[in-house]
């Protein structure tokens, strides 16, 4: 894979870099047909975003694996390291003029050069990992619900709320308006807590589509960092979602960019609301524990030989199922949720979206169980 980033693209690259930083420590890296895709998910399998650059971004773009002895290869790299080389955006826009990205597989090392003014290239030479094809699967067109506003207007709102809240409740209330509100825990004692809430008219946006009464409470962090992505490239924000406890899916969408952002949601277990979906279909009842039950049918991770069944060599086109019935047969120890990490939530009513790891092409195996190092005390369920 070789491809070469020229003028203010240079930038765009960076923003996406620091935007995925937010969600994980890992940088996926894959070149398709249709342009470089750069993927992150975070440790609990809750966030999961996704950058794809068209070729028509990159002066220069060749995905490779047009050769018969030469494959496309999905790698990963450590996110620190990639991070370190745009770390600064105001110095690349000013000193570096183009950008050569360089994938080179026999030697696992994936090259990064900034060729700088005066005639100064800095080269960064990475240690990268093979990788399955890492991928959501999701439908925004049978979501429930659907805003499209500018990023700014979204960017003025959140700034209200201080940078330590870890989750923000996106409701539609009477009268069409939009509102804002900082998560409160139901054990928090009401005359000692601070709720701040903002709501926004209707016609603020420039789409509005929403099921009245809905509310969806999802983390703030990865919402920011998609945010500030999308401001500085004055791009409009669509926001698209179902019933508490189902994925949020955050898009933005240009002619050389396409932008996913997928949250996992706050479970609503005494709300027996069953929004309708956008195409008549009915959502199964909300379950009566804290999570959903077939998130896993929302948030998968792709087997890598769906490159190989795709006629194209591209993956389809990713979408998920509104009501995938439970496998009979399931280890309780299985769905055990990974302990908090920052950045992601607190407590345990966020439900992993990802299962294990995917499978490899040589057989179906299943997913390693990941090992309990703390049970639940006798107060929790």
């Amino acid at each position: 894979m070789k491809c070469i980033v020229t003028g203010g693209n240079i930038k765009v690259l960076g923003r996406a870099v620091h935007s995925l930083s937010r969600i994980g420590d890992e940088l996926y890296l894959e070149p398709t047909e249709s342009g470089l895709s750069l993927r992150a998910v975070n440790s609990s399998r809750s966030a999961f975003a996704s950058f794809l650059f068209a070729p028509l971004f990159f002066q220069l773009y060749e995905p490779g694996g047009r050769q018969p002895d030469r494959e496309l290869v999905r790698c990963k790299v450590l996110m620190k390291s990639f991070l370190g080389i745009f770390r600064s955006l105001p110095s690349l826009e000013k000193t570096v003029g183009k950008c050569l990205i360089l994938l080179k597989p026999r030697a696992n090392r994936l090259v990064v050069q900034l060729h700088c003014k005066y005639g100064v290239t800095k080269t960064h030479n990475l240690a990268f990992q093979e990788c399955e094809l890492l991928q959501a699967v999701f439908d925004t067109q049978r979501c429930a619900s659907s805003l499209c506003a500018p990023a700014q207007l979204l960017a003025e709102a959140v700034v209200h709320f201080p940078q330590t809240l870890a989750e923000v409740t996106l409701g539609a209330g009477p009268g069409g308006k939009i509102s804002l509100r900082n998560y409160v825990e139901d054990e928090a004692v009401p005359s000692k807590t601070m709720v701040t809430e903002l709501r926004l008219a209707d016609d603020e946006f420039q789409t509005v589509s929403v099921t009245p009464g809905s509310r969806i409470t999802f983390c703030l962090k990865e919402f920011r960092g998609l945010l500030t992505f999308a401001e500085a490239s004055n791009l409009p924000l669509t926001i698209h979602y179902d019933a508490p406890g189902r994925p949020v899916v955050f898009t933005l969408e240009d002619t050389v960019l396409e932008v996913h952002l997928v949250l996992a949601t706050l479970s609503d277990p005494e709300s027996d609301l069953q929004p309708p979906t956008a195409n008549g279909v009915s959502h199964v009842p909300a379950p009566s524990d804290d999570f959903a039950d077939d998130l896993e049918s929302y948030m998968i991770a792709m087997e890598t030989s769906a490159y190989e069944d795709s006629p194209s060599g591209v993956p389809p086109s990713p979408t998920f199922p509104l009501h995938t019935p439970r496998p009979a047969e399931s280890d309780p120890e299985e769905e055990e949720e990974e302990g908090a990490v920052p950045g992601t939530p607190p407590h345990k009513k966020f439900r992993s979206l990802f299962f294990g790891s995917v499978l490899t092409p040589g057989g179906p195996s299943p997913a390693p169980t990941q090992e309990v190092l703390a049970e639940d005390s006798d107060g929790e369920n």
